[in-house]
């Protein structure tokens, strides 16, 4: 199994910290797109690392057309001689249409015409085909020397998406390298819905499932006593409370018996409820989204939740001193060894 991290979206601080990471054993470093570009950091940690995976988790793919963002991934990827993943996502409609500014249409085709675009730009430069891509959505038929960046050495840049329905699930079978499984997700939607329809996905283009790669697997809520595990839970409360708010998200509290907490947990976001809201999330539903443990206890309970289906996690501990430092690196050590 591999094991993430997160790299810090302040450039001033991102040398320090990719290098940091990189120490610490870590396989990869990536960033998701909140209240700050995905991509730039990656810029300075591609040449303050030498070994680890960098990438985006993820990057809102729309508001950015596919050359736009097949030309940043094809410079990250020169300068990280190969190293970095193309996470994207397609973000729900009220965030595309009101923050984003643009109009909304299926996702689900517009991200499959996305990925096929990409993949033929990065086809015309690094192998001189014609660009004739041709989609519903988008359409790349025109290039020139001018803007022709040229081959690098490694040109099959990975692209992973997010996906929590099965259109997208199967998107990730038939198109992509692998699927950020979103953190709102539970082992048995995992089990019932995202590997099933990925699994569809894979055999429509005659692939085998397994050589997808399942980056994810909920919430970690952990800490060295007992007390530093409840405070933890806290904000997870709170987070889950948020998605599960998401009108887009009702499918995975379905599959639960909780459907009826979207209905109650929208309304009240409708009023701005937000810290009320979290009071709505059991304990049961944070056993089911997230791990929970001690660190004696943590690392046992994410192999046992992975075993057999997740490649990558996400892991991270807080580092106040040495004897931080070699715990955590001992534990990244015990995920990689599962």
């Amino acid at each position: 199994m591999k094991v993430d991290t997160g790299l810090t979206l302040d450039l001033k601080q991102v040398p320090e910290a990719a290098r940091h990471a990189e120490a610490l054993g870590y396989d990869g470093l990536f960033t998701p797109e909140t209240g700050h570009d995905p991509f730039l950091a990656h810029a300075i940690a591609a040449e303050h690392t030498e070994k680890i995976t960098l990438g985006t988790a993820v990057a809102i793919a729309f508001p950015r057309s596919p050359m736009a963002t097949a030309q940043i991934a094809w410079d990250l990827q020169k300068a990280s001689d190969g190293r970095f993943v193309v996470g994207l996502g397609t973000q729900v409609k009220g965030h595309i249409v009101r923050r984003y500014g643009m109009d909304w249409v299926p996702p689900g085709p517009r991200l499959r015409d996305y990925v096929l675009m990409m993949r033929a730009i990065w086809d015309s430069w690094q192998n001189g085909t014609k660009p004739e891509f041709v989609g519903e959505h988008y359409r790349y038929t025109l290039t020139s020397p001018f803007f022709n960046p040229g081959p690098i050495d490694n040109p099959k840049v990975p692209v992973h998406i997010s996906a929590i329905k099965p259109y997208n699930c199967r998107l990730v079978g038939e198109l992509c390298d692998g699927i950020k499984v979103h953190p709102f997700s539970t082992p048995k939607y995992l089990r019932e819905v995202i590997m099933p329809n990925i699994a569809k996905g894979a055999a429509k283009s005659g692939r085998d499932p397994k050589e997808i790669e399942v980056c994810g697997m909920g919430f970690v809520m952990t800490g060295e006593t007992q007390e530093e595990v409840e405070q933890a839970m806290a904000p997870t409360r709170q987070q889950l409370a948020f998605y599960a708010s998401t009108r887009t998200y009702k499918p995975v509290l379905d599959i639960e018996g909780w459907g009826d907490l979207n209905t109650e947990l929208f309304a009240m976001s409708l009023e701005g409820k937000w810290q009320e809201m979290a009071s709505r999330i059991t304990d049961d539903m944070l056993q089911e989204f997230g791990v929970i443990g001690t660190y004696d206890e943590i690392i046992p309970k994410i192999i046992e939740r992975c075993a057999g289906v997740i490649d990558r996690v996400s892991f991270a501990l807080p580092v106040r001193n040495p004897d931080d430092e070699e715990r955590l690196k001992e534990m990244i050590k015990q995920l990689q060894a599962a």
